[in-house]
């Protein structure tokens, strides 16, 4: 007879054929190790989503406003992340994380905006 081990502890396997560990807690700490490095990816760039949101809605509190790139960088504002983007018909480019949006202007402003739903 074959011996099976738990593919996270090592130790024997008792019942079903088909079991790959031997408790829940094994199942899971195998599984959370095995996908740690994409979900760690997938959470510091919903962190820096967060974040670039979180700057918006504090710059923002009227629902439409100028402010000056160096406002933005200053508190940490990251240009590279965005959840959607966009175009208008006559050419303007609207970068939003989530409800909130900015627009870059001339003279390095940009107009930050709301959508609302």
């Amino acid at each position: 007879m074959e011996h099976r081990k738990c593919l996270e502890c090592g130790d024997l396997l008792k019942g079903r054929i088909d079991k790959k560990f031997c408790s829940d807690y094994c199942r899971n700490s195998y599984n959370n190790n095995v996908n740690k490095d994409s979900k760690n990816l997938i959470r510091n760039i919903n962190n820096r989503l967060r974040k670039n949101h979180k700057i918006l809605s504090e710059l923002n509190t009227s629902g439409k406003t100028k402010v000056a790139r160096t406002k933005l960088y200053d508190k940490g504002f990251d240009f590279q992340l965005f959840t959607s983007v966009y175009k208008t018909k006559t050419g303007n480019t609207y970068f939003y994380l989530y409800d909130q949006g900015y627009l870059a202007l001339e003279n390095e402003l940009f107009l930050l905006i709301r959508r609302e739903a």
